[in-house]
């Protein structure tokens, strides 16, 4: 996931230099590698490295992995490699999500690429499609390969000095309890939305509550208008009422993941149609808060006097439900690879404990409260086959599907076209 997020934060990148004038500097089958795409890989690698981006070697290790990605997409099209619209517009969601994080605001990022951000989905739509497709093809043809046992011993045989310490790490679990899953939380975001409604079937005007009323930044200012867009864009709940609604017409409370919505149709043509809403988002508090908090301290008092296990309750009680379903079980970290936050917790747990409440940021927008419990600490110590065989299996497994790459990408070079032209 994170080297398909960096591919497509480059193709974002490269949007505004490829509408200019620009050099060929390879051809993949059907496809175009141009200069400034080079030009900006390189500078972005340079930076992550500290090297120099005129450097001829990096730049060529550039294009060759350009090349690479390329021919991973014609093999993918000739294999009927196939991804669906609903996977483009998870992968276009994420990533539009990754850049608002990093920009500050919506606002902000639509202004750095200077296009609103339904142009800016639509102009990277092609592109996540491609890089989506290569990515199937290689999980496909290296998802199941794994080392045997006799390649884990002999790779960690063979590696084992270059491996050296293994830092100390924590094995833990954990229940989260977001504020504003509470039924309380919600019906009060409801009734809100329920008297917009009411107020505009008695004739007030949608734009005036939108611009004072709306949780949506981006549509708010303009009344709520959403402008013509197509199918695969907004959350399927929305959809499904708006592409039913007739010309003017207001619908009911909508339910999203992002809260409840009043969606009025203003167009429609053909598949698409320009709407307008009004967001009424579901916002904790501070007695949603205090009530979080509290459940978890009657969770760990009833774990504690051995009423039932943290697994039991992790498994009907957590709001983190992929963990929930291993009772809780978040894996094995180093340290390196926690929160300062959540480390200062763990520091101060013996194997077996259990936290009080702790306030638990997701990210800029969404939080909640948890208690953890240190399952095992293990001491930093030189890599062994006993205690570390998952880690060394995982590498072993990085190495087997590595060399297996390079084999079947020498292969691809022979039979798909390609020509570097600099």
């Amino acid at each position: 996931m994170r080297k398909l997020l960096i591919v497509l934060l480059l193709m974002t990148c490269s949007i505004n230099a490829q509408q200019m004038l620009d050099k060929i500097v390879a051809v993949v089958d059907n496809e175009i590698i141009l200069k400034s795409e080079l030009d900006f890989r390189a500078n972005y690698e340079a930076a992550q490295k500290n090297l120099n981006p005129a450097d001829t070697t990096l730049r060529k290790q550039i294009l060759n992995s350009m090349i690479e990605e390329k021919l991973l997409y014609a093999q993918a099209e000739l294999d009927s490699i196939t991804v669906t619209d609903d996977q483009v517009k998870q992968q276009l969601d994420y990533q539009i999500n990754y850049f608002i994080q990093q920009y500050g605001s919506k606002e902000r990022l639509e202004q750095i690429y200077g296009m609103p951000l339904e142009k800016l989905k639509r102009t990277l739509q092609d592109d996540t499609r491609k890089s989506l497709m290569a990515q199937m093809l290689q999980q496909k043809k290296f998802g199941q390969v794994e080392a045997s046992r006799k390649e884990v011993e002999d790779f960690f045989t063979t590696y084992k000095d270059s491996l050296g310490i293994i830092p100390e790490k924590f094995h833990i679990a954990h229940i989260f309890q977001n504020p504003k899953t509470g039924e309380r939380v919600k019906k009060k975001a409801r009734d809100f939305a329920e008297s917009l409604l009411d107020s505009l079937k008695k004739g007030a005007d949608f734009a005036t509550l939108a611009k004072k009323y709306s949780d949506d930044p981006g549509s708010a200012a303009q009344g709520g208008d959403l402008g013509f867009v197509k199918r695969g864009v907004f959350y399927p709940e929305f959809e499904a009422v708006a592409f039913s609604l007739a010309p003017n017409q207001i619908s009911g409370i909508v339910e999203s993941p992002v809260g409840f919505h009043i969606i009025q149709l203003l167009e429609r043509r053909g598949e698409s149609i320009h709407c307008r809403h009004i967001l009424v988002k579901i916002k904790s508090d501070d007695e949603s808060d205090l009530h979080a908090i509290e459940f978890l301290s009657d969770l760990r008092d009833s774990i504690v006097q051995g009423k039932n296990t943290f697994e039991h309750y992790a498994q009907l009680y957590s709001d983190d439900k992929e963990s929930a379903k291993l009772g809780g079980d978040l894996g094995t970290f180093e340290a390196s690879q926690l929160d300062k936050s959540l480390l200062d917790v763990i520091y101060k747990l013996k194997e077996g404990d259990i936290s009080f409440p702790k306030r638990l940021e997701i990210d800029k927008n969404v939080y909640g409260y948890h208690i953890v419990k240190l399952i095992q600490r293990i001491p930093e110590h030189r890599a062994n086959l006993d205690t570390d065989y998952a880690e060394v299996k995982r590498l072993a497994d990085y190495a087997k599907k590595q060399k297996m790459y390079a084999e079947w990408m020498k292969e691809l070079k022979g039979k798909i076209y390609w020509d570097i032209r600099m």
